[in-house]
């Protein structure tokens, strides 16, 4: 009838979405992946689930960029007290983002916008004052040294498309 314009569905794991876009009609336009394309939590959603949406021209929102805020400041990662393996994971990311002077916010932000099916991103606010971080964040100027060392360091997949073709 012409009613819907768009539909999509909003998910905090791959495989609902993965099992949409394998469904012969009607396909999504798009979908919004929580905290499944972050800095700490890609190579899962790069394997299967980003090539065949970039295949079909499916849109992706990211979702919980900062990982439930372990990579904003803060000390929960899937919205639990984070375990051990990613506060060092975290401390070694933090490490080069201070090597470059550039905040680890801004990292988190730019690398979930790099890949080309992503169209958005949620940060989501605690505060108010928590979106113009997140503005100066996405405008923030990261050095493509930063990005090749994060990737020479094991941080993020050899896959993942990282920001300025770095």
């Amino acid at each position: 009838e012409g009613v819907i314009k768009a539909w999509g569905l909003g998910v905090n794991k791959t495989e609902p979405i993965e099992l949409t876009l394998a469904l012969d009609e009607p396909q999504p336009d798009g979908f919004l992946l929580a905290g499944r394309y972050t800095l700490l939590d890609h190579e899962h959603a790069l394997q299967r689930l980003l090539p065949l949406a970039q295949e079909q021209n499916v849109d992706m929102v990211v979702g919980g960029p900062y990982s439930s805020g372990i990579l904003a400041g803060g000390a929960h990662f899937e919205y639990q007290q984070a375990p051990p393996e990613i506060i060092e994971k975290v401390k070694r990311i933090k490490a080069l983002t201070d090597q470059h002077g550039i905040s680890i916010k801004a990292a988190a932000l730019q690398f979930s916008l790099a890949h080309p099916v992503a169209a958005a991103v949620i940060p989501g606010a605690t505060r108010p004052s928590r979106i113009a971080e997140d503005l100066a964040a996405l405008n923030e100027n990261i050095p493509a040294a930063f990005w090749t060392e994060l990737r020479e360091s094991g941080l993020v997949s050899p896959a993942a498309p990282l920001p300025n073709g770095a």
